[in-house]
């Protein structure tokens, strides 16, 4: 009798050739995915010097003002950012940007060395006239991300090494298979649709028939033959990757397609990458301005959120837009998620204060796409976690097709012919 066509037989046959039409994009996706995630990690092993900031016993750090002077006088561009990170042993990163021909009213000749080694505090190590205090807009061009050595206010390098050019192809790999003109882009986003099915067809899949066998699904049988240990391989990776797998897909969709990007803005309530158009308030110059430096702003900035962290003041070209400083905290388990300050350029007021922890669970949800996709959400624990969760998708293209090719060879009748027994012959 034949036997019904169940929903397990469906989910089966779904899960079989989706996976099989795009087993070999997932595989190259997971495989680049998978190398991405410690990028930051090779690039300093490669070049750790670059990195470190060697220093006397009891040195201190040059003011940020002295430094920002120093680096444009010496870069010939203007500083439009500058991170200070919580270890003291590692180097600053600075965003310098090319000033544009003919000069302009972002460009900063700086006083902030001059006035700190006067110790008369005259400007902020920016532009000759009032106000402002680097310019995020005084240059062309993306600026350029150097690393200086804080205490000496030597130059160490870029952020651009020997593994920079590897990085970028496989990033392109990962987002539009080196296919230009959308055509990839859309290839990775369906497939990444596929794979969300897929992911949760396998679950199906794996939950056993029976509650009494659940065990069986969590182990691989190491003594048994290559194609049992395969099969548990495919099950049981699977299943214990399913979560972060599914947050992976769920997430790199934002960057496929429009339409789920903005959807899913409008279910969760809030925005994606809403951070993206997000523009400094504006500051205007008035009657009681005084004339800050960078070290006040970064002062401010410490007593509004007192706690340990790394720091970001992105630098305003004129003197028409708030400072921004940005501070989140650094470790092993760290949250990549950062406290925002808005402060007037004029007098250091607050014009804004955002607390990550005081967002609704919405916002603090579609603030982290980003490091939910790549990984670094928790620091390097969750980019641990991320990178077995990758190299195991990696492996279930190769391995489901295993399981597809011993099935197929297990429903195909044998060629060889019967043997004919001394009892047929004389019948």
């Amino acid at each position: 009798m034949k036997k019904s066509y169940t929903f397990r037989k469906f989910f089966n046959d779904v899960h079989l050739w989706l996976g099989i039409a795009s087993g070999l994009v997932l595989f190259v996706v997971c495989l680049s995915g998978t190398v991405y995630t410690f990028r930051t990690d090779i690039e300093e092993a490669l070049e750790p010097d670059k990195y470190k900031a060697e220093a006397a016993a009891n040195a201190t750090p040059l003011s940020p003002d002295a430094l920002v002077y120093k680096l444009g006088k010496e870069l010939k561009g203007n500083v439009v950012s500058l991170e200070i990170p919580q270890d003291k042993t590692l180097a600053y990163r600075v965003g310098v940007a090319q000033k544009q021909e003919g000069g302009g009213k972002g460009e900063r000749e700086g006083k902030g060395a001059e006035t700190a080694a006067a110790k008369k505090p005259e400007g902020r190590g920016g532009k000759e006239s009032k106000g402002g205090h680097g310019p995020a807009g005084g240059g062309g061009g993306r600026p350029t991300t150097y690393m200086v050595n804080p205490y000496t206010g030597a130059v160490l390098g870029t952020t651009e090494g020997p593994a920079t050019e590897f990085f970028g192809t496989v990033m392109q790999l990962h987002r539009w298979l080196l296919i230009e003109g959308g055509v990839g882009k859309m290839i990775v986003g369906i497939s990444t649709i596929i794979f969300t099915i897929l992911v949760l067809t396998g679950l199906v899949l794996w939950w056993p028939k029976k509650i009494k066998n659940w065990k069986q699904g969590l182990k691989v049988k190491t003594d048994a033959n290559w194609k049992r240990i395969n099969h548990d391989l495919h099950n049981t990776f699977g299943f214990y990757s399913f979560l972060l797998l599914l947050i992976m897909s769920l997430t790199g969709l934002c960057w496929s397609f429009d339409w789920y990007r903005e959807g899913l803005s409008k279910v969760m309530g809030a925005e994606v990458f809403k951070g993206r158009r997000e523009k400094p308030l504006s500051s205007m110059p008035a009657a009681d301005a005084t004339d800050l430096m960078l070290a006040d702003f970064v002062a401010k900035a410490n007593t509004i959120l007192p706690y340990e962290g790394n720091l970001r003041v992105s630098i305003p070209g004129d003197d028409t837009t708030a400072v921004v400083i940005t501070k989140s905290e650094a470790g092993f388990f760290a949250l990549a998620a950062s406290d925002k300050v808005q402060l007037d350029q004029h007098n250091g007021q607050a014009l804004q204060v955002d607390i990550f922890a005081d967002k609704p669970l919405n916002e603090q949800i579609v603030s982290l796409i980003k490091p939910l996709h790549l990984g670094d959400v928790y620091g390097t624990f969750s980019k641990i976690l991320y990178f077995l969760a990758c190299l195991i998708a990696t492996s279930l293209p190769v391995t489901g097709t295993l399981i597809w090719i011993n099935k197929l060879r297990k429903k195909k009748p044998s060629k060889k012919a019967p043997r004919t027994t001394a009892a047929q012959v004389a019948g």
